[in-house]
């Protein structure tokens, strides 16, 4: 296949789905495919949105009940869904947006496992839109709240390192206070079982006399 010619789909040697675009091969996500993180994850398909020409959009994920973490995490194309219109509740609007929803079901859905990888179980290729987007655009994937989220399990995550070093230093302090109040004890009950061997040598002197 001639790359410069246009857009395809070709397979690699492990027969995984490469789509050219403009000359450029890319891997195309597909179910079953493996990531060490949900961080991996969110990378590869950034990037795959940027090379194809739409932005991803992070969207609904679904947590532990028992921790709160994040067990699965779906991601897609910033034109999913449809804008709902307020017009007609707070009054006409001035200035209409240009409505950038277009109902795309373009998305992976990707699921942590027992091994701690993360699994594409769910892909969705076809886009009903064009795909053309500019780098500068594509470049802005992560919204703030998605942001702010890996911010504090950053933070979260340096504060319970801290608190195990600190729970081990305090566990290393009782230990070496247990051990010093057992060298104590054994100090005393030797002063004490001397002092009894004294009064008993006494004692004996004294019914000498």
């Amino acid at each position: 296949m001639d790359l410069e010619d246009g857009g395809g789909v070709i397979e690699n040697s492990a027969g995984e789905e490469l789509v050219a675009s403009e000359g450029v091969v890319i891997l195309e996500p597909h179910e079953g495919m493996e990531f060490e993180s949900e961080d991996a994850a969110k990378i590869f398909y950034d990037e795959y949105a940027r090379r194809l020409g739409f932005v991803m959009r992070v969207m609904s994920c679904r947590r532990s009940e028992r921790d709160g973490r994040i067990l699965a995490r779906r991601l897609g194309c910033n034109k999913e869904g449809y804008c709902v219109s307020i017009r007609g509740k707070f009054g006409a609007v001035r200035k209409p947006r240009p409505s950038t929803r277009e109902g795309c079901k373009a998305m992976v859905h990707v699921k942590s496992d027992k091994s701690g990888k993360w699994i594409i179980t769910k892909c969705i290729k076809d886009h009903n839109h064009p795909l053309v987007v500019s780098p500068r655009e594509a470049r802005q994937t992560m919204d703030e709240k998605d942001k702010k989220i890996q911010e504090l399990t950053t933070d979260l995550r340096n504060k319970k390192r801290l608190c195990a070093a600190y729970q081990e230093q305090l566990v290393a302090f009782m230990k070496e206070v247990e051990e010093h109040s057992d060298q104590l004890s054994k100090k005393a009950q030797v002063v004490a079982n001397n002092l009894r061997e004294f009064e008993s040598k006494e004692q004996e002197v004294s019914h000498q006399r």
